[in-house]
């Protein structure tokens, strides 16, 4: 029998929000039960910390320089095929809830070309997914905490009131009262939270989260670094529990519907938040940014999978990437896309099955600078190319050197020894690594300088 599959993803949350990655306050007590069934993945990596550039891989298994959609407001080729693509002609019926960000066209700070971000998209524009259907293009644009609307596969318009992301979850299980039962579904909830709303330029969580979350203790990076987190911290955490007690909701409903031991659940969030205490020195000048960065705050994201083959409460600490979800998601559909996406097959690092495989991730970052950057177990390692947009190009012939971090000696990236001589040689390595996987990547070799 054919697994039901669901990608619910959550949007800027950090991995230590997570009790089973190592927060102190119960925040995510459904998951936790779900990682102790599952596997849970220590160590995952976004490829791409920005919103838009991260959901273009997440459904073409594809680098965002490879689609062309390497930064926010660009729009997803029509002429790729996608993971929606594949995983209907596999025979599974689709739904996609929440937000898409992948329909809008234009200049990075200007009003697209093409706007659909507080509008419905076209059938044409939804990546290849042909049922169920309640999305919104830029959701942040379209709600707020307490109110919104999407919109449904006929373009109407679905207003709501409530949490958001309750709201998102009703949605979600509404699909169970109109699915093909005769078929297995492939399901994505696309919830915003816990991504701050912009123009309140706030992280808006359920009323009472001040009070309820006021004992929070703060990562170490964001105690010592600044930024807004003192003040945004309890509203964030508050967010995280909320999207905890929606996939219990999803859970009870599958377990109803009886269909829980036949389904796989992927947990994941597209990047982290970084509560502006990086990139103090790109164009954005630390204005509302939160990711855009290499540093673990932005790239270290939380991965559990459980059911189907990922089970018995697996605990790894390989290096995995987030780019491998799309072709995970199809290789639990018994589809094999072979070279034509990039990643792996995670359930092949579960079982060890690469002897030879290196303990590596790698990400191209955007908007905030052009950057790349290699993390190892004991190094991370980013360039940036000097005098050039984030926002306006997506490479560069020229990188120089922008961060080392030394992670047995600093885990929480505080001492950039990039410049160091003591660590020329380690430098070197992980430099001939990153230009190795440019190349191979994005199909040249550019020059790295100190």
């Amino acid at each position: 029998m054919a697994l039901n599959i669901i990608f619910y993803f959550t949007d800027q949350q950090r991995w230590d929000t997570c009790g089973c990655f190592g927060q102190p306050l119960n925040i995510t007590p459904n998951l936790d039960k779900l990682a102790s069934e599952g596997v849970k993945f220590n160590n995952a990596f976004s490829p791409q910390p920005v919103c838009g550039p991260c959901r273009a891989l997440f459904q073409t298994g594809k680098l965002a320089t490879e689609t062309g959609c390497f930064r926010n407001n660009l729009m997803l080729p029509t002429n790729v095929k996608t993971l929606a693509n594949y995983i209907e002609e596999a025979g599974y019926e689709t739904a996609y809830i929440g937000k898409w960000h992948l329909a809008s066209d234009g200049d990075l700070e200007a009003k697209p070309r093409i706007d659909h971000t507080i509008t419905a998209i076209p059938k044409e524009l939804r990546g290849g997914y042909t049922g169920y259907w309640r999305a919104a293009d830029v959701l942040e644009f379209t709600s707020h905490g307490y109110d919104g609307y999407v919109f449904d596969e006929n373009n109407n318009k679905v207003e709501f009131k409530g949490y958001r992301a309750d709201c998102i979850t009703d949605m979600a299980l509404d699909f169970f009262k109109v699915r093909d039962k005769s078929k297995p579904f492939f399901m994505t909830i696309s919830q915003i939270e816990p991504h701050h709303q912009n123009d309140r330029k706030h992280y808006e969580g359920p009323i009472g989260s001040k009070e309820k979350y006021k004992d929070f203790v703060l990562p170490h990076d964001l105690e010592v670094l600044g930024g807004n987190a003192k003040e945004e911290y309890p509203d964030y955490l508050g967010q995280c529990a909320s999207l905890d007690h929606n996939l219990g909701r999803l859970i009870d409903k599958l377990k109803e519907e009886g269909i829980y031991d036949n389904t796989v659940i992927i947990f994941a969030s597209d990047h982290g938040s970084h509560f502006k205490t990086r990139n103090t020195d790109s164009h954005l000048n630390g204005y509302d940014d939160y990711k855009r960065s290499c540093h673990d705050g932005a790239l270290h994201v939380p991965l559990v999978i459980a059911g189907g083959p990922f089970k018995n409460g697996l605990s790894i600490d390989n290096i995995v990437s987030t780019e491998s979800l799309p072709k995970t998601i199809l290789g639990l559909a018994g589809v094999d896309v072979g070279n034509n996406m990039i990643g792996e097959y995670l359930l092949d690092v579960v079982e060890h099955k690469n002897k030879d495989r290196e303990e590596v991730a790698f990400a191209q970052i955007s908007e905030s600078r052009i950057g790349r950057c290699i993390r190892t177990k004991d190094y991370l390692y980013s360039v940036y190319a000097p005098n050039l947009n984030g926002g306006e190009k997506a490479s560069s012939d020229l990188y120089q050197d922008d961060f080392l971090y030394d992670l047995e000696k600093d885990p929480y990236q505080l001492n950039n020894v990039v410049q160091d001589p003591s660590y020329k040689d380690i430098k070197e390595k992980l430099r001939m690594r990153l230009l190795k996987w440019i190349e191979d990547g994005e199909g040249y070799r550019p020059n790295i300088i100190d």
